[in-house]
């Protein structure tokens, strides 16, 4: 499963009842679809994933890096003499809450550069992981895919509820999960675990587990395509000006 916008946000768009989950599966599958065609029309994604991405040396421009992809957080740049120094590396945009999309390396680099970090789409980077106000009960084991917490529909440390969702991406630790599932009477979470390139582990308990926000204008745009889906005929120009605001620019 990979949606941007979730099932809540879905039966609130449509104004749907609570407790009617009577066409549940043909809204998630209709949420994903509209997550796919959204990321695949602006050529961005918008739900942060950890990968390493190796770039080859351009003589002719051997201190920049321009970047294939939107880099959120840049981890690590190697290239063939080994790891390069932080201080040489400088992002453009430099404002920490938008992605970069080109790397200036003081001194160029030798060869391919290796580029370790999280890539993704975010206007409010800083702000895009929320505390849920829960913390894990006991360890939770890397091959465990259920969670119980305190309270599946309570309030988030911000005040919005409920706190989990089906659809949401969470955050422990460093690892990234998925809900797929929500028994709200048992409190137990449902999860994918280890998705968007960041491999399940094991953690501690008493650990915070974090929500991910996506940007309010691409979730919104998300749930307007999902309804669309759902019906007949195309619906392509109803939304072409908002998705080529969107679209990111290939060099």
């Amino acid at each position: 499963m990979y949606t941007i916008a979730t099932l809540h946000e879905m039966h609130r768009h449509l104004q749907l009842a609570p407790d009617d989950n009577s066409a549940d599966q043909d809204l998630l599958r209709s949420l994903q679809e509209a997550s796919h065609y959204l990321e695949s029309a602006t050529q961005r994604r918008f739900c942060p994933r950890f990968a390493t991405v190796r770039i080859e040396y351009d003589p002719a421009e051997p201190g920049e890096i321009v970047l294939p992809d939107d880099l959120l957080e840049l981890q690590a740049i190697l290239d063939q003499s080994g790891e390069i120094d932080a201080r040489r590396i400088r992002r453009l945009p430099q404002e920490a809450d938008q992605p970069a999309s080109v790397l200036q390396i003081h001194g160029g680099i030798e060869g391919a550069a290796t580029i370790r970090g999280i890539w993704g789409w975010h206007d409010r980077w800083k702000n895009s992981w929320r505390d849920s106000g829960e913390r894990l009960f006991f360890q939770l084991q890397a091959t465990h895919t259920t969670l119980t917490v305190a309270d599946a529909d309570g309030k988030d440390a911000s005040g919005a509820s409920p706190r989990f969702q089906v659809g949401q991406l969470l955050r422990i630790g460093s690892e990234y999960l998925r809900i797929i599932d929500i028994d709200s009477a048992g409190r137990r979470l449902t999860m994918l675990r280890g998705v968007n390139g960041a491999p399940a582990s094991a953690h501690p308990s008493r650990l915070g587990i974090d929500i991910y926000a996506p940007p309010p204008a691409v979730v919104d745009l998300c749930l307007r395509y999902a309804e669309l889906l759902m019906r007949p005929g195309s619906f392509v120009d109803e939304e072409a000006p908002e998705l080529l605001r969107l679209r990111r620019l290939r060099l």
